[in-house]
Order: C-alpha cells, then structure tokens, then sequence
C-alpha cells in the first residue's frame, strides 16, 4: 500500500463525514476577485529542504518572481534546513537574504520541518499572516501562481484550504506543463486503498484531502485545522491534515489550473527492487512508510478495517519479495 495513495473507501468514518459540495468557481471569476478595501495578503511560506540546494534555489526564485499578486501583498518565507552539507543555508542567505533561515538537525524530515516553519511564522513580534502557503523545494511555481491561489481563496470566502495541483516536469519529451499530475487534492472512492488525484478542470473542484505540495490555508481555516500532526515526521502528515480538516468542517478545493511543476531529484532505490531479499526489503518498506505512523493512520481514519490495512504493505512487501 503506498504512502500516496492510502487508505480510502465508501465508509464515513475514513474520511470524517460526507462529501463537501463544490463550489461554483469559475477561473475566470477567481481572477477577477480583488482586495479592495480588505487588508492586503501576507502569506506565510512554509519551506523545509535537507540537501537540495539547486532544486531548492530554483523554487525560492520562482516564488519571488511571482506575477499578478494583490497590491501590498507580503511574502514571509520561513525555511527549515535539516542538517544540510551542501551549503543549502549559505547559498539561500547569499541569493534571497529576505528568506529567514531555522537550521535543524538531519533527522528533521519534512512534517517536522513544516511544522517548525508554521512555529516560526507565529513567533512574537510578527506580523500576523493571512495565508500559510506549504510548499515544497522541489516545487517551481508557475509565474501567476500564487495570484491565482490568493484569488480562489478569496472567492471561497478565505475559509477553505486550497490546493495547487503540480504536474511532473522530468517526463522526457513532455512539453511544459503537460506532465501528469505529481501532486494535487485526493478523493475517496469505493475502491479500498485509494484516494486518486484531483485533475483541474478550469473550475474549483472540491477534494477530500491533498498532498503537501503547494496548499494555501487562509488563516481561518489554518486555526480550525492546525498543524501537521506531530505523529507523522514525514510521509502521511499532509493526508492526516485533510481528512482532519474535513472533521472541523474546513472544506478543500483544487485550484482551476495547476500551478506549478515538480523537478525531483533521484531517489534510492526502493523496496520494489528485484533481488534484494525479503527482510532488505522490508527494511526499506519500513523507512518508506514507518509502521509506527502509518498505524497511527489507519487507526484514526480507517475504523474496523485498520489492523488489516495496516498490516497490508508489509505483507505484500514480503510476498513479493519472497517471489523474487
């Protein structure tokens, strides 16, 4: 069972009660809502990285040479880098000074990181945000991405969680922007174990939850919700968030267009490599999805068929591995 594609199903109690109706957003009217006579934005950018300092680099500059934004409206990016050795911290402080950088050590991983950044984001003597905006380092913003983000979330009424789906960049021969969708809101469907990504359509769409990738919380719908959930330091965290948020009745929407495309570096190798051997392989499977959180997982949201679906992955993990 993979981390990004969890459990799902037709109960209620897997997904904290029934669908959110959508909302009758066109793109065109989101970019037509303005600011006029509220408070201009200030969004709070929540960024955490270990390693990854061009992709990095590359997401901070595309946020900062974002296009169309409402008058007046700030930027605060709070950085998380968990025990870098590439110079991460140097190189960010060199080319965006304005970026506030928190290092943490390398056992620091990504929910972790962004719930320190949301931290940070409220410290004393700041001033209050009206989004948080999670996105991660491998993300390159489109140029009027975030524009169109503020302006869904105004036309929501600045109550709802809104998603950026982002398409993969690192398809070969794949033009800009025509990739598959790498991240985006998820649905539930009638199938176990699935919660199928949310393609734009030119409209709003409603979500059931989302991946962390580039989700826009106005600061009403952040304060019913809250953070990531301190029991998942990396992987699940955004998914536990969505569901979670549904139960306080903070709806989630898929903005009209993507936003942006996703430039990942190389992974090690998997738990699906051929030939490694039953325990390597649940060794990796482990690391992947740690069995600990996604335990904590399938309980809260799956009901009476969490012990079988948390045991799932590691015993399809072992089967196939066993088969060599």
């Amino acid at each position: 069972m993979e981390p990004s594609q969890p459990v799902s199903g037709e109960d209620e109690d897997v997904a904290g009660g029934g669908r959110v109706g959508a909302a009758a957003v066109s793109l065109e009217e989101a970019a037509r809502t303005s600011y006029v006579g509220r408070r201009a934005p200030v969004v709070a950018v929540l960024m955490t990285s270990r390693n990854r300092r061009r992709q990095l680099l590359r997401a901070l500059d595309a946020l900062a040479d974002q296009r169309s934004l409402p008058p007046g409206t700030a930027l605060r990016v709070h950085l998380v880098d968990a025990g870098s050795r590439d110079g991460t911290a140097e190189a960010v402080r060199a080319a965006h000074p304005e970026v506030e950088v928190h290092r943490a050590g390398p056992r620091v991983r990504w929910g972790e990181g962004i719930r320190m950044a949301s931290r940070n984001s409220r410290a004393a003597g700041a001033t209050p945000f009206t989004h948080q905006f999670w996105l991660r380092d491998e993300v390159v913003l489109a140029d009027e991405a975030l524009a169109l983000l503020l302006a869904t979330s105004r036309a929501l009424g600045d109550t709802a969680v809104v998603v950026g789906a982002v398409r993969d960049g690192g398809v070969p021969g794949a033009r800009p922007g025509s990739g598959p969708l790498a991240y985006s809101g998820r649905r539930r469907t009638r199938l176990p174990h699935r919660l199928p990504l949310v393609e734009p359509s030119g409209r709003t769409e409603p979500c059931d939850t989302y991946d962390g990738a580039a989700v826009l919380l106005p600061r009403a719908a952040r304060d019913r919700a809250g953070d990531l959930d301190r029991a998942f330091r990396h992987t699940l965290g955004d998914l536990d968030h969505g569901l979670r948020a549904r139960r306080v009745q903070v709806p989630a929407f898929v903005a009209p267009r993507a936003v942006g495309e996703r430039h990942a570096v190389p992974l090690p190798p998997t738990w699906e490599e051929p030939g490694i051997g039953v325990r390597e392989a649940l060794r990796r499977r482990a690391g992947e999805l740690p069995p600990r959180a996604w335990w904590t997982y399938c309980r809260r949201h799956a009901g009476v068929r969490a012990p079988l679906l948390a045991a799932a992955p590691y015993l399809r993990t072992a089967v196939r591995a066993a088969r060599g």
